[in-house]
């Protein structure tokens, strides 16, 4: 039989009603019901042309067909263990692999990480700027930071506040030319809005705003950073919307225990 058929579940399902001999405690170990390990058992039998158990006065019995392909079954379960424990050995290692925006990185970002590392100084940070959805199979990231609406297909946490924030330099009237980034959408979230000025970041915006060139709309979280350092003025109170940092992995990157360290330490920093 070709590996690519091997009937795997029907595998493990033999193997557990041969160690208890018993349907009812094989479904207790592996959360079925005993008529699914029954309806596996005839499935397997059907498939190998076979018979694999036979009731007896005393109980259930193995046929000697069963038995001769039982350690090697076992040991190949075995080996998929070894083999699992192998890809799961990378969740211990001590480099974090992370996409993020670089002006994201360079306002918040980098901080978080710096007093994480103090407390696990083993650690090490691949960084890797990105505006854009990186693709996490393709760079091996463990995560990532995205300016966007929610986690969408992915597992994720809010890093601080939604929504953007109207800012500009002191002395700035309200009425100056807008300054626009890529990020940086209408109202209605569809569409670029007509800027006067074009840059290529939001930390770039504010930037620009506080060097007077106008003002800019940009996430709440940078642009109230801003504020409180005193490089920009707000032009109003935050704007609401479902935009924001988003920090974000597939779900087996979600689980892993590194991973998860990190994310609790990070979504700790943002409250």
């Amino acid at each position: 039989m070709k590996r690519t058929h091997l009937p795997l579940n029907g595998l493990r399902v033999l193997d557990a009603a041969a160690r208890h001999l018993s349907f009812t405690r094989a479904a207790d170990e592996l959360a079925v019901t005993p008529a699914a390990v029954g309806q596996q058992i005839r499935a397997l039998e059907d498939l190998l042309g076979v018979i694999l158990f036979r009731r007896t006065s005393k109980g259930l019995e193995l046929t000697d067909e069963a038995a001769a392909g039982l350690d090697a079954i076992r040991e190949g379960f075995l080996r998929f263990e070894e083999g699992v424990q192998a890809i799961q050995a990378g969740q211990s290692s001590h480099v974090y692999t992370i996409a993020c925006p670089r002006d994201f990185f360079a306002a918040w970002l980098s901080s978080r990480l710096a007093a994480f590392r103090r407390d696990n100084p083993q650690l090490r940070f691949a960084l890797i700027g990105s505006d854009g959805e990186t693709d996490f199979a393709e760079a091996n990231l463990d995560l990532a930071v995205r300016w966007c609406e929610g986690p969408g297909d992915l597992e994720g946490i809010a890093l601080g506040p939604l929504g953007t924030l109207v800012v500009a330099g002191p002395g700035v009237p309200d009425t100056a030319p807008w300054i626009s980034w890529p990020g940086d959408t209408d109202a209605a979230g569809e569409s670029p809005r007509d800027m006067d000025i074009s840059v290529g970041d939001a930390g770039t915006a504010i930037s620009a705003a506080a060097a007077g060139l106008g003002r800019a709309r940009v996430p709440r979280l940078l642009g109230e950073a801003a504020v409180a350092n005193g490089h920009v003025r707000a032009l109003g109170e935050p704007e609401t919307g479902r935009r924001g940092y988003w920090l974000v992995a597939p779900v087996p990157q979600w689980r892993q225990k590194k991973v998860r360290a990190l994310v609790a330490a990070l979504q700790d920093a943002a409250e």
